[in-house]
């Protein structure tokens, strides 16, 4: 793991531990990469709790209740899924944040309005999501690797 990527988060950690929280991942291009970056953190068993990869769309909906119908309507990559399945990881776990990523890391999957690179983000907490869309450039796993520090990041502004 790259010493940014440690450091985030470290300082993650820091930040949960600070207000008595506890982290729940919910990931689908990243393939459980966040709960890997933040288990490589001596002592995350204090504020992480669990991680669900829920790569196909049966998993969202089985694993975190996202329902079918919202993925029909909007495809797996999207804002509505990207928040419903922060809201669910919540709601399938005892943490109270939880962060969520959905995309298309590559090389194929690409479509108009959602090109490679395309990956959406939740980020949740009793009663507030934010969601963001964003395009990165590379391969797969340049894609992926912006993707986690991008959710990382995400949480450090989420929760402070």
């Amino acid at each position: 793991m790259s010493n940014a990527l440690f450091s985030l988060s470290t300082e993650l950690g820091l930040a949960l531990q600070a207000k008595g929280l506890l982290l729940a991942t919910a990931e689908s291009c990243t393939g459980g990469g966040v709960a890997q970056a933040v288990t490589d953190v001596s002592g995350s068993s204090a504020w992480f709790e669990r991680g669900f990869v829920t790569y196909s769309n049966g998993a969202k909906s089985s694993m975190l209740g996202v329902p079918a119908e919202l993925i029909a309507a909007h495809g797996a990559v999207s804002e509505e899924v990207a928040a419903a399945m922060a809201q669910g990881t919540l709601a399938h776990s005892a943490a109270q944040v939880a962060v969520s990523t959905t995309g298309i890391a590559g090389p194929t999957g690409g479509v108009p309005g959602k090109p490679v690179g395309t990956v959406c983000f939740g980020w949740a907490r009793a009663g507030h999501v934010q969601t963001e869309r964003r395009v990165f450039a590379g391969d797969r796993q340049a894609v992926r690797e912006q993707a986690v520090i991008h959710a990382l990041q995400g949480l450090v502004r989420f929760i402070n």
